[in-house]
Protein backbone atom coordinates (compact mmCIF):
# COMPACT_ATOMS: atom_id res chain seq x y z
CA UNK A 1 0.00 0.00 0.00
CA UNK A 2 2.92 2.32 1.16
CA UNK A 3 4.35 1.78 -2.34
CA UNK A 4 1.55 2.49 -4.30
CA UNK A 5 0.44 5.03 -2.34
CA UNK A 6 4.05 6.85 -3.53
CA UNK A 7 3.57 5.97 -6.88
CA UNK A 8 0.51 8.10 -7.29
CA UNK A 9 1.65 10.90 -5.00
CA UNK A 10 4.66 11.15 -7.36
CA UNK A 11 7.49 11.18 -4.06
CA UNK A 12 9.54 8.02 -5.91
CA UNK A 13 12.50 8.59 -7.82
CA UNK A 14 11.73 8.36 -11.22
CA UNK A 15 13.93 4.73 -12.20
CA UNK A 16 12.23 3.78 -8.72
CA UNK A 17 8.17 4.45 -10.30
CA UNK A 18 9.62 2.73 -13.24
CA UNK A 19 10.37 -0.12 -11.73
CA UNK A 20 7.40 -0.17 -9.62
CA UNK A 21 4.78 0.96 -12.03
CA UNK A 22 6.16 -2.47 -14.42
CA UNK A 23 6.08 -4.75 -12.09
CA UNK A 24 2.65 -5.48 -12.42
CA UNK A 25 0.72 -8.82 -12.37
CA UNK A 26 -0.20 -8.22 -15.84
CA UNK A 27 3.38 -7.77 -17.09
CA UNK A 28 4.05 -10.65 -14.88
CA UNK A 29 1.68 -12.82 -16.61
CA UNK A 30 2.79 -11.73 -20.30
CA UNK A 31 6.42 -12.49 -18.87
CA UNK A 32 5.45 -15.94 -17.34
CA UNK A 33 3.28 -16.80 -20.74
CA UNK A 34 6.04 -15.81 -23.07
CA UNK A 35 8.64 -17.60 -21.18
CA UNK A 36 6.85 -21.03 -21.27
CA UNK A 37 6.86 -20.75 -24.83
CA UNK A 38 10.55 -20.29 -24.86
CA UNK A 39 10.93 -23.42 -22.91
CA UNK A 40 9.04 -25.52 -25.64
CA UNK A 41 11.32 -24.01 -28.63
CA UNK A 42 12.51 -26.27 -30.99
CA UNK A 43 14.11 -24.43 -33.57
CA UNK A 44 17.63 -25.35 -33.41
CA UNK A 45 15.91 -28.90 -33.95
CA UNK A 46 13.49 -27.94 -36.63
CA UNK A 47 14.56 -25.39 -38.59
CA UNK A 48 18.62 -24.63 -37.51
CA UNK A 49 21.12 -22.35 -38.53
CA UNK A 50 23.58 -25.28 -39.69
CA UNK A 51 23.80 -28.30 -37.82
CA UNK A 52 20.48 -29.53 -35.63
CA UNK A 53 20.90 -29.70 -31.94
CA UNK A 54 22.60 -32.85 -31.25
CA UNK A 55 20.31 -33.27 -28.40
CA UNK A 56 16.75 -32.99 -27.29
CA UNK A 57 16.26 -29.08 -26.46
CA UNK A 58 15.82 -28.01 -22.42
CA UNK A 59 16.08 -24.19 -22.69
CA UNK A 60 16.66 -23.30 -19.43
CA UNK A 61 16.49 -19.14 -17.92
CA UNK A 62 15.09 -17.21 -15.48
CA UNK A 63 13.38 -14.00 -16.59
CA UNK A 64 12.23 -11.89 -14.28
CA UNK A 65 9.37 -9.14 -13.63
CA UNK A 66 10.77 -7.59 -10.25
CA UNK A 67 14.72 -8.61 -10.63
CA UNK A 68 16.63 -5.17 -11.39
CA UNK A 69 19.86 -7.11 -12.26
CA UNK A 70 19.93 -8.98 -15.11
CA UNK A 71 22.68 -12.25 -16.05
CA UNK A 72 23.29 -12.10 -19.26
CA UNK A 73 25.30 -15.43 -19.35
CA UNK A 74 26.37 -17.82 -22.75
CA UNK A 75 24.65 -20.50 -22.64
CA UNK A 76 24.01 -23.67 -20.63
CA UNK A 77 27.00 -26.48 -20.02
CA UNK A 78 26.26 -30.04 -19.35
CA UNK A 79 25.92 -30.40 -15.42
CA UNK A 80 22.82 -27.28 -16.25
CA UNK A 81 21.53 -29.49 -19.04
CA UNK A 82 20.85 -32.47 -16.39
CA UNK A 83 19.73 -29.71 -13.48
CA UNK A 84 17.69 -27.60 -15.53
CA UNK A 85 18.60 -25.36 -13.03
CA UNK A 86 21.45 -21.88 -14.68
CA UNK A 87 24.85 -21.95 -13.07
CA UNK A 88 24.74 -25.35 -10.91
CA UNK A 89 28.52 -26.20 -11.33
CA UNK A 90 31.31 -24.22 -10.72
CA UNK A 91 31.36 -21.63 -12.64
CA UNK A 92 28.31 -20.54 -10.84
CA UNK A 93 30.02 -21.06 -7.67
CA UNK A 94 32.72 -18.28 -9.16
CA UNK A 95 30.45 -16.39 -10.55
CA UNK A 96 28.31 -16.17 -6.60
CA UNK A 97 31.87 -15.10 -5.00
CA UNK A 98 32.47 -12.34 -8.07
CA UNK A 99 28.96 -10.87 -7.00
CA UNK A 100 29.33 -10.92 -3.57
CA UNK A 101 26.28 -12.96 -3.18
CA UNK A 102 24.71 -17.06 -1.39
CA UNK A 103 22.81 -19.26 -3.76
CA UNK A 104 19.71 -18.16 -2.04
CA UNK A 105 19.90 -14.88 -3.03
CA UNK A 106 20.98 -15.43 -6.52
CA UNK A 107 17.93 -17.78 -7.51
CA UNK A 108 15.98 -15.19 -5.94
CA UNK A 109 14.09 -14.48 -9.24
CA UNK A 110 12.69 -11.00 -7.45
CA UNK A 111 16.45 -10.43 -7.45
CA UNK A 112 18.05 -11.68 -10.37
CA UNK A 113 16.66 -12.86 -13.64
CA UNK A 114 19.19 -15.16 -15.55
CA UNK A 115 18.38 -15.24 -19.34
CA UNK A 116 21.44 -16.64 -21.10
CA UNK A 117 22.64 -15.90 -24.92
CA UNK A 118 21.35 -19.60 -26.03
CA UNK A 119 19.14 -21.28 -23.77
CA UNK A 120 20.41 -24.81 -24.32
CA UNK A 121 23.15 -26.75 -24.05
CA UNK A 122 24.71 -26.40 -27.85
CA UNK A 123 27.03 -29.26 -27.67
CA UNK A 124 30.90 -29.79 -27.49
CA UNK A 125 33.77 -29.77 -30.12
CA UNK A 126 36.17 -32.02 -30.46
CA UNK A 127 38.28 -30.63 -27.40
CA UNK A 128 35.49 -31.41 -25.06
CA UNK A 129 34.70 -27.59 -24.92
CA UNK A 130 31.67 -26.21 -25.02
CA UNK A 131 30.12 -25.15 -28.51
CA UNK A 132 29.15 -21.39 -29.01
CA UNK A 133 25.37 -20.68 -28.10
CA UNK A 134 22.89 -21.27 -30.92
CA UNK A 135 22.64 -18.94 -33.52
CA UNK A 136 18.79 -19.70 -33.27
CA UNK A 137 18.25 -18.27 -30.20
CA UNK A 138 19.01 -14.47 -29.95
CA UNK A 139 17.17 -13.50 -32.73
CA UNK A 140 13.80 -15.36 -32.40
CA UNK A 141 13.42 -14.61 -28.18
CA UNK A 142 16.15 -11.89 -26.75
CA UNK A 143 14.41 -8.67 -28.23
CA UNK A 144 11.17 -9.54 -27.08
CA UNK A 145 12.17 -10.81 -23.55
CA UNK A 146 14.31 -7.58 -22.79
CA UNK A 147 10.77 -5.77 -23.60
CA UNK A 148 9.03 -7.29 -21.09
CA UNK A 149 11.99 -6.80 -18.11
CA UNK A 150 11.88 -2.91 -18.76
CA UNK A 151 12.97 -2.67 -15.13
CA UNK A 152 16.34 -4.19 -15.25
CA UNK A 153 18.14 -1.61 -14.83
CA UNK A 154 22.13 -3.47 -14.39
CA UNK A 155 22.67 -6.12 -16.67
CA UNK A 156 25.80 -8.48 -16.10
CA UNK A 157 27.32 -9.33 -19.71
CA UNK A 158 29.55 -12.99 -19.74
CA UNK A 159 31.32 -13.70 -22.45
CA UNK A 160 31.79 -12.15 -25.95
CA UNK A 161 28.09 -13.40 -27.39
CA UNK A 162 26.45 -11.23 -24.47
CA UNK A 163 28.42 -8.51 -24.97
CA UNK A 164 28.34 -8.54 -28.54
CA UNK A 165 24.24 -8.24 -28.54
CA UNK A 166 23.94 -5.94 -25.38
CA UNK A 167 27.05 -3.60 -26.38
CA UNK A 168 27.14 -3.60 -29.78
CA UNK A 169 29.50 -0.66 -30.99
CA UNK A 170 30.47 -0.19 -27.96
CA UNK A 171 32.33 -4.08 -27.76
CA UNK A 172 36.06 -3.71 -28.50
CA UNK A 173 37.59 -6.54 -30.26
CA UNK A 174 38.50 -8.72 -28.01
CA UNK A 175 37.06 -9.66 -24.76
CA UNK A 176 40.19 -8.65 -22.17
CA UNK A 177 39.96 -5.30 -24.15
CA UNK A 178 35.69 -5.27 -23.60
CA UNK A 179 36.25 -5.72 -19.68
CA UNK A 180 39.34 -3.42 -19.67
CA UNK A 181 36.68 -1.03 -21.06
CA UNK A 182 34.23 -1.10 -18.59
CA UNK A 183 34.28 2.34 -17.09
CA UNK A 184 33.67 3.89 -19.89
CA UNK A 185 30.95 1.02 -20.90
CA UNK A 186 29.59 2.38 -17.39
CA UNK A 187 29.47 5.72 -17.74
CA UNK A 188 27.65 5.87 -21.28
CA UNK A 189 24.45 7.29 -21.03
CA UNK A 190 21.82 5.12 -20.74
CA UNK A 191 19.37 2.58 -19.27
CA UNK A 192 20.02 -0.11 -18.18
CA UNK A 193 23.87 0.21 -17.45
CA UNK A 194 25.81 -2.71 -18.36
CA UNK A 195 29.19 -4.11 -17.08
CA UNK A 196 31.23 -6.56 -19.11
CA UNK A 197 32.71 -9.86 -17.67
CA UNK A 198 34.79 -12.54 -18.42
CA UNK A 199 33.19 -16.16 -17.90
CA UNK A 200 33.76 -17.29 -14.72
CA UNK A 201 34.83 -21.02 -15.91
CA UNK A 202 37.93 -22.70 -14.08
CA UNK A 203 39.24 -22.49 -17.45
CA UNK A 204 40.09 -18.57 -17.31
CA UNK A 205 41.64 -18.99 -13.98
CA UNK A 206 45.27 -18.59 -16.37
CA UNK A 207 43.47 -14.99 -17.76
CA UNK A 208 42.17 -13.81 -14.33
CA UNK A 209 46.04 -14.48 -12.88
CA UNK A 210 46.75 -12.08 -15.82
CA UNK A 211 44.73 -9.46 -15.06
CA UNK A 212 44.83 -8.86 -11.37
CA UNK A 213 43.25 -5.22 -12.22
CA UNK A 214 40.01 -7.64 -12.64
CA UNK A 215 39.96 -8.32 -9.03
CA UNK A 216 41.55 -5.67 -7.33
CA UNK A 217 39.18 -2.45 -9.20
CA UNK A 218 36.19 -4.10 -11.43
CA UNK A 219 35.23 -6.59 -8.38
CA UNK A 220 34.39 -4.31 -6.13
CA UNK A 221 32.88 -1.82 -7.82
CA UNK A 222 30.26 -4.74 -9.06
CA UNK A 223 29.99 -5.76 -5.38
CA UNK A 224 28.93 -2.43 -4.33
CA UNK A 225 26.08 -1.70 -7.31
CA UNK A 226 24.90 -5.45 -6.49
CA UNK A 227 24.37 -4.66 -2.78
CA UNK A 228 22.87 -1.16 -3.87
CA UNK A 229 20.37 -2.92 -5.89
CA UNK A 230 19.64 -5.68 -3.33
CA UNK A 231 19.43 -3.25 -0.56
Amino acid sequence: MQQCTALASGSLQPAERRRLSMSSPRMNDELENFAATVRTCRICVENPVGRPLPHEPRPVLRPSSSARILIASQAPGTKVHVSGMPFTDASGDRLRNWLGVNSEEFYDTTKFAIVPMGFCFPGQDAKSGDLPPRRECAPAWRAPLMALMPQVDLVLTIGLYAQSWHLGAARRPSLTETVMNWRTIWDAPGNPKVLPLPHPSWRNTGWLKRNPWFEMDLLPFLRSEIRYRLG
